[in-house]
């Protein structure tokens, strides 16, 4: 929350807000966030005009995340800028406009925390990745593709042929104990 009270109403006016405060809960997404407690710096300048307060400037703050290709957890930022319109109560614009179209004032006080939660969700990856170029998990044996030894794979065998594969040996050209083999023998 922000008091502008000291602003004032005549247009032209502006003051700076320099401040660092604690993020009030967890804002983002699901695999990366800025954690509750974490620092935000706020750079901002709030200028008031005909209509309410133009609140301009700069969001910054470190999140936590979970990359979604190989689960690890990592750090990053996020650094927004800001450009939103607070209406002073019973403008035009407050009157021409509805309840969640515009952001409004109340007793001579803004609340930027909407605006943060917006604008940090549009901001981050719905897919974060830990770096670009991370190659994710083995879909076979979960280990990360990282940390595995080059030339990491597993021999799959199609269920179908999972028993012709028994009868002559997983991968060998001969058979092991093939059925035509002892049939052979008989003769």
């Amino acid at each position: 929350m922000l008091d502008v009270i000291s602003l004032g109403r005549r247009p032209g006016s502006m003051r700076t807000v320099n401040r660092v405060v604690p993020s009030p809960s967890r804002i983002g997404l699901d695999l990366v966030a800025i954690e509750e407690g974490a620092d935000v710096e706020l750079d901002l300048r709030l200028e008031a005009v005909s209509e309410g307060v133009l609140v301009t400037g700069t969001v910054r703050a470190g999140t936590v995340g979970e990359c979604s290709r190989c689960l690890e957890p990592f750090t990053g930022s996020v650094d927004l800028y800001l450009t939103e319109l607070f209406a002073y109560p019973n403008s035009v614009t407050e009157q021409t406009t509805d309840e969640d179209e515009i952001y409004r004032m109340v007793d001579d006080e803004i609340d930027l925390e909407p605006v943060i939660v917006d604008a940090v969700g549009l901001e981050l990856p719905l897919q974060p990745l830990c770096n670009d170029d991370c190659a994710g998990l083995c879909p076979e044996c979960g280990i990360r593709l990282a940390i595995a030894e080059s030339g990491h794979g597993h021999e799959i065998i199609d269920p179908r042929w999972a028993g012709l594969a028994a009868a002559y040996g997983a991968g060998s050209e001969e058979p092991s104990s093939a059925p035509d083999s002892k049939i052979n023998e008989e003769k």
